[in-house]
């Protein structure tokens, strides 16, 4: 009986072990789709504020179309730099204090686009058109801001990838040069292949090499290695380089 309820109870262990694991599983699941559907939702959201935004700044005059142009500008530079630094900085850690700055320039741009959205909905168009002037000074404060930082990451992945060529550039015709020669190689092996023949072919102890024997032909010797009259090979074969064969 008690071994009966141990492995009742082990079960049932297992089992809500199992449930809690497909409710993990569940929750995480759901939690990323509504993740991914946030971040579609936004990207729209986005698309149609920007689009918006285009038709105002060219089918508006005045203080309407100013006022757009001033936002699209902005969002405009803020995105673009959002975008090289975060890109960036997953191949140069070093941009990451970049990063910093730019969330608190971010906060700046945030506040000034919420103005400007507000003041689009302003009737008193007299008063609006009186802050342009301060309105285009911040928002050029910020856009160049951005944009310098946007440019020196990307100036400086440029550099890097320009130096990174430099040095591919430098060992690729290193490379070039050892495969070209083929000179030394073909002689070395040609002298090593004699030697060896040599080797095989030296007297065992007397001072003559053996006489064959009486009534038997004598063999004919092979013809000396000559190094100026290499084995003929077919067009397509590779000579094998030394390293190849060991």
């Amino acid at each position: 009986m008690e071994a009966g309820a141990l492995i009742i109870i082990f079960a049932l262990l297992v089992l809500f072990a199992f449930l809690g694991l497909g409710a993990w599983a569940t929750v995480k699941v759901v939690g990323a789709a509504k993740r991914g559907v946030d971040r579609t939702l936004t990207q729209a959201r986005r698309t149609v504020e920007d689009t918006a935004l285009k038709a105002k700044s060219f089918g508006q005059v005045g203080v309407a179309g100013a006022l757009a142009q001033l936002r699209l500008d902005l969002r405009t530079s803020m995105r673009a730099t959002q975008q090289a630094l975060y890109q960036g900085v997953q191949t140069d850690a070093s941009l990451k204090e970049s990063i910093g700055l730019f969330e608190r320039l971010s906060a700046h741009g945030h506040e000034l686009d919420d103005e400007l959205k507000r003041l689009e909905q302003e009737p008193d168009r007299g008063r609006i058109g009186g802050m342009l002037p301060e309105l285009k000074e911040r928002t050029a404060k910020i856009t160049q801001a951005a944009d310098s930082l946007r440019w020196a990451a990307r100036d400086r992945a440029r550099r890097f990838a320009e130096d990174d060529l430099s040095t591919l550039s430098e060992q690729i015709e290193v490379e070039s040069g050892a495969l070209r020669d083929w000179s030394r190689e073909s002689v070395d092996d040609l002298a090593a292949a004699a030697a060896a023949w040599d080797a095989q072919q030296a007297p065992t102890g007397s001072g003559r090499a053996p006489e064959a024997p009486a009534g038997r032909p004598q063999d004919p010797q092979p013809a000396a290695l000559n190094p100026s009259a290499p084995p003929t090979r077919h067009p397509w074969q590779k000579t094998p380089r030394p390293e190849a064969t060991t």
